[in-house]
């Protein structure tokens, strides 16, 4: 199936009478979100998430070209659960740690905005910008299963994002609308496309939609999506390859990273209080190696 690759849509003009509550951002800051445009318009952008500054220095060392964070990874090493569960200054202090420990484009995943109303969402973009965000995920899910907002309601969250970067003096800031018609089984292709019009016409410059991993109606997505398609590896699911043959432009691992470093901890913990021996951590990094990629 033949795909079109839409563009991003035009960064927004910062009006000359903007007042930034917050401290402008740097002009390193602005290159960094208009990197992380160019890396979706350009190509295929694959991000395996991090959740603290340690992992996404280990990330960028991989060869990562920007850094992408995860609410789930983020709240459990804040001890917290999942599914907006944290508070908006945890949240932001987070992704300053993140953002300082790289030299990256660092798209924080700022989960429902940390409160439902549109000036909640712009208070978040506001801190996470001066935090050093690049990039942003908003999700349009009220709460973990459902229900979502209103398309109406997410347009005007969205519409209040994108003012918000404007006043915080970051317009290049990307905007990746997340949608969980799929994750939640809420709906389906058509339900989605109607969201990401609405979600476009509002200054979304992503549409990420997890749970949707089969390839053609991913095809059939991202051929009528007016926003580039963002979609979720899993285990056992569609390779990069695949997913970017079927017109995926940004593929992220959501919380599997995170997933494995904690497995990992376990297997190491039970055997070392088991038999006693500690082979698991066999192979891993040197302490040498992960101390060095914090002595900047």
């Amino acid at each position: 199936m033949t795909t079109s690759t839409p563009a991003l849509p035009s960064t927004p003009a910062l009006p000359s009478d903007a007042a930034p509550s917050i401290p402008a951002p740097s002009a390193a800051l602005r290159a960094k979100a208009a990197r992380l445009r160019a890396l979706v318009a350009d190509g295929v952008l694959v991000l395996p998430n991090a959740w603290d500054a340690g992992s996404a220095a280990v990330i960028a060392s991989a060869g990562a070209a920007a850094i992408a964070t995860t609410s789930g990874g983020v709240s459990w090493s804040l001890g917290r659960g999942d599914g907006q569960r944290l508070d908006r200054a945890s949240a932001v202090e987070a992704a300053r740690r993140v953002a300082a420990a790289v030299e990256l484009p660092v798209t924080v995943d700022a989960e429902g905005g940390y409160g439902p109303a549109p000036a909640d969402v712009a208070d978040t973009v506001r801190a996470l910008v001066e935090a050093g965000a690049a990039g942003v995920n908003l999700e349009d899910s009220t709460a973990v299963g459902g229900p979502l907002f209103a398309v109406e309601e997410q347009t005007a969250r969205l519409r209040a994002v994108r003012t918000a970067a404007r006043s915080a003096g970051l317009p290049e800031l990307l905007v990746n609308a997340r949608t969980d018609v799929f994750l939640f089984g809420l709906g389906g292709l058509d339900d989605v496309l109607v969201r990401a019009e609405a979600y476009a016409a509002a200054g979304a410059d992503g549409l990420f939609v997890p749970g949707l991993l089969d390839l053609d109606a991913l095809a059939a997505l991202c051929a009528r999506s007016p926003l580039p398609v963002n979609a979720m590896a899993v285990a056992g699911g569609p390779s990069v390859a695949e997913l970017a043959a079927a017109g995926v432009r940004r593929i992220s691992a959501g919380t599997a990273v995170a997933q494995l470093a904690y497995t990992a901890a376990l297997r190491a913990a039970a055997e070392l209080l088991g038999p006693g021996t500690l082979t698991a951590p066999a192979g891993a990094l040197g302490f040498g190696e992960v101390d060095a990629l914090f002595r900047g």
